[in-house]
Formats: C-alpha cells, structure tokens, sequence
C-alpha cells in the first residue's frame, strides 16, 4: 500500500496491511505534528505533494528496501492538507521474519522519503508560517538532525515569518 491521502491515517490499518503468516516481526513508524519546533510555538502543519510522483517514489524505496534486506511487505501513506497537533502526517509499516530487518527498513524508509518525495509542508506557527521543501529541493548534503531545518522552499513557494 502506497499513498497520499486527505484523511488521518491509522497505523493499526497498515500493520493489517502488512501483517501475514511469515512476519515475525512488524515495525511501524507515525510521523506526528509537534507542537513547538525551533523555538516556535506551532499551530498546525499543512502539506502539499505532487501526488503520483510521491507514490511512485514510495513504490522506488519499497525496491530499495526489498533489495537491502529480507522483508515481507511495506506501507507507505503521507497525509496532505492540514494535519493538527497530535495527528499523524505520515506512517510506514514493514512487515519481515525477523526483527532487525523490519526495524532497518522502517528506519531507511522514513529517512530515504524526506530525502526524495516530492512533499511540501507549511509549518504554522505564532507569529507566522513558513513552507518547508522536501531534501529533494536542496542543492547540498543534510545528515542526522539538521534534515528539517535545512530543507527549501519548493518553486513558486515564498517564505514569510
């Protein structure tokens, strides 16, 4: 299962998806609205995608993973629109015999999808709002930490604070 969607998303719903007689192990990670980010009290996010590129990407990086370890099954869903505090914007579910590899490839999936999905989101914040680029937007290497704070503004997109 990979898609962008308008509604909250259910975890429970994708480890169902993914889950089966041969996974032994189901790792499962929720991307979630926090509400304060670099010093800023956040009021909402809302994302923007170019919806089939993103799943054709999310298909790229379920081939990457097959490839890389031995995994049963994966679910990708990205939420657009507005996603209030608390509520999930993304979720990934990888299903495997065993541990390690569901927990490697649900890891290399959210990280490799900030890298390389075409997904925008416009932080809301008291004061202000600004858009945020996936790192596919950057001219420039990002590692660890500084992924968020570093991603672009896509075309067309201005800044305000």
């Amino acid at each position: 299962m990979f898609k962008v969607v308008e509604s909250p998303i259910s975890l429970d719903e994708l480890a169902r998806v993914v889950g089966g007689p041969d996974a032994g192990a189901i790792a499962t990670f929720a991307g979630t609205t926090r509400e304060t980010n670099r010093g800023r009290r956040v009021v909402e996010l809302e994302y923007e995608a170019y919806e089939s590129m993103a799943v054709s990407e999310f298909e790229k990086i379920a081939a990457e993973i097959h490839a890389r370890w031995e995994v049963s099954k994966i679910a990708i869903v990205h939420r657009v629109g507005v996603v209030a505090i608390g509520e999930t914007s993304v979720a990934i579910a990888v299903s495997a015999p065993h541990r390690p590899a569901a927990l490697e490839a649900c890891r290399f999936a959210i990280d490799r999808l900030k890298h390389v999905a075409p997904i925008w989101k416009k932080e809301r914040f008291e004061g202000g709002e600004v858009w945020i680029g996936s790192l596919a937007d950057c001219d420039h290497e990002h590692t660890g930490e500084d992924t968020e704070a570093a991603s672009s503004v896509p075309a067309g997109r201005a800044r305000s604070a």
